[in-house]
């Protein structure tokens, strides 16, 4: 059997997908088997594109459903260790600037479950993240980006 892999998360991220769970459940799947039942109702289902479509959005909500359900099951809650406040690790958020340029970002390390860049969390799977994990205050990092090598400066770790 396959190794399954573990999905790191916070509690946060953990109650958000146990919301979508429930909500997909409870009301996204009663609403789809309704729209199949009521497709089906129009007769020929080889010329019936409600059919068709309804059929299509049982599929996401079905294959959703045992994504997240998998997700949930095989999650790993990120523990912050106060010890190594200035260190960067997973859940922790970090602030840095980008070298000459002067330019300040400042992203939480996440899972990759619960990743969301327009929110500031980013994948601990992503190059950034890679890059300054385990780095501390002060510490000058090379990052691979999509647009070419930049240089960063970290400082501050909360």
């Amino acid at each position: 059997m396959a190794e399954e892999k573990n999905f790191y998360m916070t509690e946060e991220g953990k109650e958000k997908l146990e919301q979508e769970l429930n909500e997909l459940k409870t009301v996204k799947r009663p609403e789809v088997v309704e729209r199949i039942k009521i497709a089906r109702s129009f007769g020929d289902l080889s010329e019936n594109s409600e059919y068709d479509a309804a059929k299509d959005e049982q599929a996401f909500v079905e294959a959703r459903i045992s994504q997240i359900e998998n997700m949930i099951r095989y999650a790993v809650i990120i523990e912050n260790d106060d010890n190594n406040s200035d260190i960067v690790q997973l859940g922790k958020m970090v602030r840095f600037v980008e070298l000459p340029e002067g330019d300040e970002e400042e992203y939480q390390i996440v899972g990759s479950a619960e990743s969301d860049p327009f929110e500031g969390k980013i994948s601990n799977d992503s190059p950034m993240a890679q890059s300054l994990i385990g780095k501390t205050i002060g510490d000058q990092v090379m990052v691979q980006t999509p647009g070419g090598e930049i240089k960063v400066k970290i400082v501050e770790v909360k």
